[in-house]
């Protein structure tokens, strides 16, 4: 009896347990998801209907309708609301189905690891101007966008996705989208960031400034490009400007200063005091003092590189500011999904406005000297000098993505000085007035194409026009002298890169360059009339390999440049140019570089009328005709250690460097060979080495250069004889600090006197059996200018103004001892028949202040 209850109640039980499972099987069976053609075909037999499709239409859409829905109004509107499939009752019996064109989608994007949010990445529907950025939560939607396109959805740091928006409709609500994030295997690293944030040595031993990441230097409260690469080793101006850079012992014109790969022939605003080209735009800058590139000639002590942006920007960017000597503003503007444009302009208000910065600029770059007679008699002339004076700068340029293995690039940038100079003698009543107008005009397109995954090229084409128009009239009109110096230059660059695998890269290219010069000169009294125009042409195919070891332990470029250069009117040449390029690791920390090259430049400038009214604008840009004035060529080795660990950085480099075809009148000789042509060379031999300890919040360094630059002329007694730039000894010691939002910088800058030419002592230094008589001098470069030392300090304050607008102030101090150094120093004869020494002086003690917005 027992037993026959219990089995009675067990029955119940299973039979319960059975019911309930197998009801729950049925349900879980029902809502999963099942292809929509065969779940039509269930509706035509469940509610006696008939339904008209495309099969192509609803082929691999799959559906999962709700229990609860049991109509079929309702389950027509399911589909509809969820698949986007468009339904049409035509009768009670037959209905057509089809796929919506359009559609409107809704996502979140996540990262694949915790799945959290990803603020800020772009959404973009491919073969449209559609583009989207994730909201605050991740999330995005779009409305009336294809059905048949792809999203591309990238952040920085994360692998681009590409996602069907047909896979997108098949989920429920919101699609997730998971990105994977973007892992590199982190080799051993070896480019050494040290001053100050932005400046990396990279591993081709090049040195890259990039501005946007710029920190702070000593006496800088803006990033001017071409005084920021003067606190390299080895880079320096012996006159304090940013037109005149001196690079291991070379001049100014032996530098090749390229903007968007244009050749710039002007580089400076003030006449050199302020860099012409605005920070703000450029994005990079590379400058190389040995083993160059195969696809850089001309330049024969450096290479100076600046880019702007080269990405088309995803959201408007722009900013603006002004300091003592003038004002500018700069944007980045999205056009387009594949179309932007990039701005700057600024200009001074030195026309204006007269502050202290300014006067020390224009006593700095026009004092008429401090005259004493060789008897240690004084002058006693007064003079009354006006001036009026100003520049600006315009520069732009056009990205346009066809797709995204074709970039095209236009870019054009307008530089502009513009001065009169007035200047009476009040003990004579003459008046001398000198005008100035220079300007560059550049334009340039590249077009960067990526053919395979193994195969990219870069063409870039420009032309570029520089334009100096001098005037000097002299003793209340009496005497007038004009002069103009052009450049023009055209250029068509090819250069091809092809991967052969992950270590080894080929590069091959094509060059032609056409420059043109013309100078022109006409005085009235005496009547003199000279115009001059040559031409070179530059032939110039090259080729290099790249090759780089497992982990690295071994890097090397090794290439060569075939340079045909002809004169039309004079002489063809043919310059075979290898370079190379070497880096190896030695021991955990340290690695070497070997660096050599052999280059060559057709371009020099004179140094014209030293001793004119002034000296206003010396330098005239020349061709080479390979007799007066032979094809510039140089010879450079270097070999360095590199130690950094632990942000503790120390590097030393050894160099020797020979330049041959050299002319007296591109030196800056003020002797009697100042005008003289002598052909000849100089070897320059050094050491540069710079230690560099960081911290979270500081940055100090110690850098040291020695140098040894010797002139060689076989015409000059004697053939041998310290160079105009031969500077022993430069040593800099600097430091940076950052508390919060303050940034503080000081240095300290020490460097041993330039050499110079002295007369003859007493009456036997003036010669009076010419006319005009003539100083007798002694041995080139016999003595030394006084030791040269400044201190200058800088700061600056970032904070913000408003949720999106960033803001910062500077102050800075040039020279803050005030000390009075001297930066050259000559002889003339003067009215009286007497010696006068010229003697020319650093900037004093310069403040300036500076307000920045961006946004």
């Amino acid at each position: 009896m027992l037993g026959t209850h219990l089995n009675k109640h067990l029955g119940i039980v299973l039979g319960f347990l059975f019911f309930v499972l197998g009801n729950a099987y049925a349900q879980e069976k029902q809502e999963s998801p099942i292809g929509l053609v065969p779940y039509i075909k269930s509706l035509e037999n469940q509610f006696d209907v008939k339904f008209s499709y495309i099969d192509e239409d609803l082929k691999g859409i799959t559906v999962d309708v709700p229990q609860n829905l049991t109509t079929l109004e309702q389950i027509l509107g399911y589909i509809e609301t969820v698949l986007r499939i468009e339904t049409q009752k035509l009768n009670d019996r037959y209905y057509t189905l089809s796929k919506k064109s359009n559609v409107s989608i809704c996502g979140v994007v996540l990262d694949n690891f915790a799945e959290n949010t990803v603020i800020g990445a772009t959404v973009e529907v491919l073969g449209t101007d559609t583009a989207i950025i994730t909201d605050t939560d991740g999330t995005f939607s779009m409305d009336n966008v294809p059905r048949e396109a792809s999203l591309k959805i990238r952040y920085l740091g994360f692998i681009t996705k590409y996602v069907k928006i047909e896979s997108l409709l098949q989920q429920k609500g919101c699609a997730r989208i998971l990105l994977a994030q973007h892992y590199e295997e982190l080799e051993e690293v070896f480019v050494y960031k040290y001053l100050t944030s932005g400046i990396i040595k990279e591993k081709d031993a090049s040195i890259t400034l990039n501005t946007a990441e710029f920190g702070i230097l000593p006496g800088l409260i803006e990033p001017d490009i071409l005084q920021t690469v003067q606190a390299l080793p080895g880079i320096k101006s012996i006159d304090e400007t940013v037109s005149d850079i001196n690079v291991r012992g070379g001049t100014n014109d032996q530098n090749l200063i390229l903007w968007n790969g244009i050749k710039m022939y002007q580089s400076g605003h003030f006449f050199g005091l302020i860099s012409a080209f605005n920070p703000y735009q450029t994005d990079k800058v590379t400058i190389y003092k040995n083993g160059t590139p195969s696809n850089f000639g001309d330049g024969v002590s450096s290479v100076i590189q600046m880019e702007t942006g080269n990405y088309i920007p995803e959201t408007f960017k722009g900013g603006g500011g002004f300091n003592l000597i003038s004002g500018d503003v700069y944007g980045e503007i999205p056009v387009t999904n594949n179309l932007g444009i990039q701005f700057s302009a600024r200009r001074s208000a030195t026309d204006f406005l007269s502050t202290p910065t300014y006067k020390q600029f224009i006593n700095r770059a026009f004092q008429d000297s401090e005259i004493t007679l060789q008897n240690n008699s004084t002058v006693e002339d007064e003079f009354f000098r006006d001036e009026d004076f100003f520049f600006y700068d315009f520069s732009g340029k056009i990205l346009y993505d066809l797709n995204e293995n074709h970039k095209i690039r236009l870019s054009g940038i307008h530089i502009k000085n513009n001065l009169r100079f007035e200047e009476t003698n009040l003990s004579t009543d003459e008046t001398n007035i000198s005008l100035l107008k220079q300007d560059n005009i550049s334009v340039g397109g590249q077009l960067q194409s990526r053919w395979t995954d193994k195969f990219s090229s870069h063409l870039n084409i420009y032309y570029s026009r520089y334009n100096l128009d001098a005037q000097n009239v002299f003793a209340n009109q009496v005497q007038q002298l004009f002069q103009n110096n052009q450049v023009t230059e055209n250029a068509l660059k090819l250069n091809t890169n092809y991967v052969f695998n992950d270590n080894l890269s080929w590069d091959n290219g094509y060059q032609y360059i056409e420059t043109g010069i013309k100078n022109f000169t006409e005085i009235n009294q005496p009547d003199f009339f000279s115009k001059v125009i040559d031409v070179a042409r530059i032939h110039a195919p090259y080729t290099e390999f790249g090759y780089s070891s497992f982990e690295n332990k071994f890097i090397g470029k090794i290439g060569a440049r075939f340079n045909f250069v002809e004169n039309l009117d004079t002489f063809k040449k043919l310059l075979i140019e290898p370079r190379i390029n070497l880096n190896v690791k030695l021991a955990n920390y340290i690695r070497a570089e070997v660096l050599g090259e052999f280059k060559s430049q057709t371009t020099n400038q004179i140094i014209d009328l030293e001793q004119n009214f002034l000296g206003i604008e010396k330098r005239r840009w020349i061709l080479s005709n390979d007799s007066s004035l032979p094809v510039t060529t140089s010879k450079q080795g270097s070999v360095g250690l590199n130690y950094e660990k632990r942000s503790f950085y120390v590097g030393i480099e050894a160099f020797y460097k020979n330049v041959d075809g050299i002319s007296t009148s591109t030196q800056g000789f003020q002797n009697p060979y100042q005008f003289s042509g002598e052909i000849g060379s100089y070897d320059v031999k050094g050491i540069e080495f710079l230690i560099n300890k960081k911290g979270d919040n500081y940055s100090t360094w110690l850098s040291y250069a020695y140098n040894k630059n010797d002139y060689t002329f076989d015409s000059i007694v004697p053939q041998s004889f310290p160079n105009n730039l031969d500077i022993r000894h430069t040593i800099t010691f600097a430091s940076t600090y950052t508390y919060k939002k303050l940034k503080l910088s000081v240095g300290l800058n020490y460097r041993t006197g330039k050499p110079f030419t002295e007369p003859i002592a007493g009456e036997e230094g003036l010669d009076e059996d010419y006319n005009p008589p003539r100083i007798n001098y002694q041995s080139p470069n016999n003595s030394r200018l006084p030791e040269y030392f400044r201190a200058d300090a800088s700061a600056i304050y970032d904070f913000w103004l408003g949720n999106n607008v960033r803001a910062n102030a500077g102050l800075s101090i040039l020279n803050f001892t005030n000390r009075k150094n001297t930066l050259n120093k000559y002889y003339r004869v003067n009215e009286d028949d007497e010696i006068e020494t010229v003697e020319n002086f650093s900037l004093g003690l310069t403040p300036n202040v500076s307000f920045r917005v961006s946004f």
